[in-house]
């Protein structure tokens, strides 16, 4: 079973940046989510939200 939600160094390795721009990403929708009345865990994030925030379902490669 796939975890609900990912952290800095799974989001640093899908998008290729450092683990400190990986916290600020989760920063960044966290709020969104929180602003919307979700409940949110620092360090992490939703794994759906991210994906569907980043253009892609997690399902496809960029390099194809």
């Amino acid at each position: 079973m796939e975890k609900q939600f990912i952290g800095a160094k799974e989001v640093s390795e899908i998008t290729g940046s450092s683990i400190s721009k990986s916290y600020s990403i989760i920063r960044q929708l966290n709020s969104e989510l929180k602003s919307k009345g979700f409940i949110v865990v620092p360090g992490k994030v939703s794994r759906r939200f991210f994906f569907e925030r980043c253009y892609c379902d997690g399902t496809e490669s960029i390099d194809e």
